[in-house]
């Protein structure tokens, strides 16, 4: 794409020039309108003018000496008397008053159309022609074309018509638009020059903003504070708007890699010193091995998980109507076989059917952590309820556990990832309740964690009314009323 210096000076060039062009076009025909109502009131009173001097039965020297004034160098006026030229002389001079006069003259006929004097220039192609009614009308006469005025004299009997031939309105209109080019060429330079001045100085702005993005770091991330005017504030903002949210996605980078580091190294560190011990003969050590692999892809997928919905430019999911139960109750029978092994008992509550709008992928991957923490963190012999429910008309979900709780100072931070409670008993990442909160949000769910008494922790789920999404909420903290029941 061409430059918008290039563009602006070429653009407004095109249009100065066509703006000239049509000035002058406008000037000229505006001139030529003009000019023809002037002179035709002009043709009109001269007419009645000269029809005010005609008396009836004007003696023979009157007409030659009339003829005789009508005279121009080259040209002279005729007086036709029954049909037959007869030149007439007289003690006046034929003299030139001035060079435009060869523009204008004055014919006189008979009722009946014959001629009876003519004035110079309508008499070189033979007699000019005879009105035919009173008015204005158009002749063209020796490839010259007239405008020419027609009254008939009563009283004298006699047709007159002066005309004005069409060259001389033409010049003038000419000279006129011509004068008024002329002081525009003469400008011309001048005004490209202001105009590639002010061009200039209005993208100087542009400039500015550009250098300051031009010269900055890979890594400096400062707001831009460059002053600029209105029509690129908005551009200035979006810039600032743009670099803070690299500034967080560079920012989450980093603690993502620092963390996963920090968080895979341990179980590495652990699952070596088990296989070392294990080739030196301590049979222990390979169950002890097999638990940090589990911790180990447990770690991976849910790292795997995180770095998805951590994604800068990841979709929104696609919701839609769907019945949760069907996915809670799949679930539960995936993690039955783990809890029957451990004594732990589950159960469903409430309803058997409960529409939300959500993603039903991202709704299992969601449940699945919710479900995983609970039995992880409940003892061999415990209770995980999951209970489907109506709170005030919206849709809700709650899983009820008798773990240990989580101590009150962690309840606003727990879902922070790799944030764990203090019992450490229990191998995890401290990434599962981390992952909940984010798809939590991305269904447009509040999410709540409360302890219950004596102990055990209570996960709370909220959706708006299905069809009508709403906004969605971090941890709300105390949790809502709880309603129903579950197992001590």
């Amino acid at each position: 794409m061409t430059s918008i210096r290039r563009y602006l000076a070429r653009t407004l060039m095109w249009v100065l020039a066509t703006a000239t062009l049509v000035a002058v076009t406008a000037a000229y025909l505006i001139t030529d309108h003009e000019l023809e109502e002037i002179l035709d009131t002009q043709l009109s009173l001269h007419t009645r003018i000269v029809a005010g001097q005609i008396e009836a039965g004007m003696p023979r020297e009157a007409y030659a000496r009339l003829a005789q004034r009508l005279d121009i160098p080259d040209h002279q006026a005729q007086w036709y008397e029954d049909g037959d030229i007869q030149p007439e002389s007289g003690d006046l001079p034929a003299r030139l008053y001035h060079e435009e006069e060869r523009k204008l003259t004055l014919g006189f006929w008979n009722t009946d159309g014959t001629p009876r004097l003519l004035g110079a220039e309508w008499n070189d192609s033979g007699p000019f022609p005879a009105p035919q009614e009173e008015g204005f009308r158009w002749e063209v006469y020796d490839e010259q074309e007239w405008r020419v005025f027609s009254l008939y004299d009563t009283a004298s009997r006699t047709w007159i018509s002066m005309g004005l031939r069409h060259e001389f309105q033409s010049e003038i209109a000419e000279r006129v638009a011509l004068n008024n080019l002329i002081p525009l060429l003469v400008l011309l330079p001048l005004l490209l020059w202001l105009m590639g001045r002010i061009i200039r100085r209005g993208l100087a702005p542009i400039s500015a903003l550009s250098g300051q993005v031009q010269g900055r770091g890979a890594r400096d991330l400062r707001r831009i504070e460059t002053r600029v005017p209105r029509e690129l504030k908005g551009l200035r903002d979006s810039l600032n708007d743009f670099i803070a949210r690299l500034g967080e996605t560079l920012e989450r980078e980093r603690r993502f890699t620092a963390d996963a580091a920090h968080e895979l190294r341990t179980p590495l560190a652990a699952l070596r010193i088990h296989l070392d011990n294990a080739r030196a003969g301590d049979d222990a050590s390979l169950a002890k091995a097999h638990v940090g692999v589990e911790r180990l892809q447990r770690v991976v997928e849910q790292l795997l998980v995180l770095a998805r919905l951590d994604r800068p430019g990841e979709p929104t999911a696609h919701t839609g109507p769907i019945d949760i139960y069907p996915i809670v109750a799949e679930l539960l029978a995936d993690f039955w076989p783990l809890a029957h092994a451990r004594g732990q008992h589950l159960e469903v509550l409430g309803l058997t059917r409960l529409t939300i709008h959500a993603d039903s992928v991202e709704m299992s991957i969601l449940l699945r952590n919710l479900l995983d923490n609970a039995l992880r963190y409940t003892p061999d012999g415990g209770c995980v309820d999951v209970e489907l429910s109506r709170h005030q008309g919206r849709p809700q979900l709650i899983i009820r556990d008798t773990g240990p709780g989580i101590p009150d100072a962690l309840l606003d931070k727990v879902t922070e990832r790799f944030r764990r409670a203090s019992d450490q008993r229990t191998t995890g990442s401290g990434l599962g309740l981390s992952i909940a909160l984010e798809l939590a949000r991305r269904q447009h769910a509040w999410l709540s964690l409360t302890n219950r008494q004596p102990h055990g922790l209570e996960v709370r789920l909220v959706w708006e009314t299905p069809g009508v999404p709403g906004k969605w909420l971090t941890v709300a903290i105390p949790a809502l009323p709880a309603t129903g029941t579950g197992r001590p």
